[in-house]
């Protein structure tokens, strides 16, 4: 007798945590076209070991396949089919490039690969677009300025700021399709030290994130396209640090959204390791090229990703170096300088020092303000409500759409 079934595909993720939320961001993507929900499962048994070159393989190996695909179907004139396909390509090249460290050639390799697949996009999209840098203290800083229709209509305008390893391509899946639905000029901007600027920069961190973001502001300002009263800055996960930083100094900031607001980084991020102060003593200290010899009980294999890319990514120093020189990303007595209205995000599953930072922002405000913690009822309860990003934009836009149509 035969047998009939609905389907082989299981809907099972990760033991490890770090890897578990890297796939519910993947997945989360879907709601916008920046993956399929099939494509993305079908992996998960392959990556079995939970290791990071596991996941850097099958998401590379995917995303050639998306690029391949995309690239015949141009060639046979399916212009929408191809310009989806190149879409996903891109989301998957950034997936690959997140578990790779940022000093090895295949993360500027992947990085390139996921830019180079958007770039089709938008050829094959109707939105116009300026794909562009500014040029910042020696490093040449990429944005993408894409508007919801190519003829040139002055319109509001929102930046789209991410963090420690996201991408101007992923914020613009994310959050940016959503603006243009809503008819924002929508910019992607990449800071020192962020995931794009690497791609063409030797970079770091760096604290005073005001001073590139008014840099762009004067370029933006020049743009018919730019409504200059109607700008609104989002920052997300470490964005809502450098947005957050911007909207103390940059008066041209009509309207700040914080995804979360995060106003002392050190602490921030020491909230992800079990250390119980804000100091490393000299015998605890350890460098980048230490990390492989730390056992996997003292620091978990995901841990050490992350803390691998944390020294380099804030200028290769050591632990005890990096986590003095984090000292520096701290605005904590600056709230008070904001004067636009301002919208703070948070995820209740987001953990203890993210609320009590939430919380903070909040209390220090002088401006108009409004806040939303995404629940899980909401299914928005991660970190960058990155399982449910169309209900996080309703919650964002329509805050927004209220301050610049009063």
């Amino acid at each position: 007798m035969s047998e009939t079934v609905r389907s082989i595909t299981r809907v099972q993720g990760f033991n490890d945590g770090e890897m578990d939320f890297q796939l519910l961001r993947q997945l989360g993507s879907a709601t916008y076209g920046g993956a399929a929900i099939g494509e993305i499962l079908s992996l998960v048994p392959k990556i079995s070991g939970e290791t990071a070159d596991e996941w850097v393989t099958e998401f590379t190996i995917l995303a050639n396949n998306q690029q391949q695909d995309a690239q015949m179907r141009l060639l046979n004139g399916h212009l929408i089919s191809a310009r989806e396909q190149f879409l996903k390509a891109c989301n998957s090249f950034r997936a690959a490039e997140y578990y790779t460290h940022s000093n090895h050639p295949t993360h500027r390799e992947l990085g390139l690969k996921s830019r180079d697949n958007f770039l089709e996009y938008l050829k094959l999209s109707e939105y116009g677009n300026i794909v562009s840098f500014i040029e910042y203290n020696g490093l040449q800083l990429p944005y993408y300025l894409i508007t919801p229709t190519k003829e040139v209509i002055t319109r509001k305008t929102i930046i789209i700021i991410s963090g420690f390893d996201g991408t101007l391509e992923e914020s613009f899946i994310q959050f940016g399709l959503a603006g243009l639905a809503r008819c924002y000029n929508v910019v992607c901007f990449a800071g020192p030290g962020q995931m794009d600027s690497l791609r063409f920069n030797q970079t770091h961190f760096e604290p005073d994130f005001d001073k590139p973001v008014s840099c762009l502001i004067d370029i933006l300002s020049n743009y018919p396209q730019i409504d200059v009263n109607q700008l609104a800055v989002m920052g997300i996960s470490f964005g809502g640090y450098f947005a957050t930083r911007a909207a103390c100094y940059e008066p041209r900031i009509k309207a700040l959204i914080a995804n979360s607001p995060i106003i002392n980084l050190k602490r921030y991020v020491l909230g992800f390791s079990v250390q119980d102060d804000n100091e490393i003593r000299d015998d605890e200290d350890f460098s980048y090229s230490d990390i492989h010899l730390i056992p996997d009980e003292v620091m978990p294999p995901s841990l050490k990703e992350l803390t691998a890319n944390l020294l380099l990514r804030f200028g290769n120093k050591s632990m005890k170096q990096t986590v003095n020189y984090l000292d520096e990303f701290n605005i904590t007595e600056h709230i008070d300088q904001i004067n636009c209205p301002t919208l703070a995000l948070i995820g209740t599953g987001e953990g203890e020092e993210p609320f009590r930072q939430y919380r903070d922002f909040l209390a220090k405000l002088r401006c108009v303000s409004s806040a939303y913690q995404f629940t899980l009822a909401d299914g928005a309860d991660t970190h960058c409500q990155v399982a449910n990003l169309g209900f996080s934009n309703c919650v964002a836009y329509d805050w927004l759409d209220e301050q610049f149509n009063q």
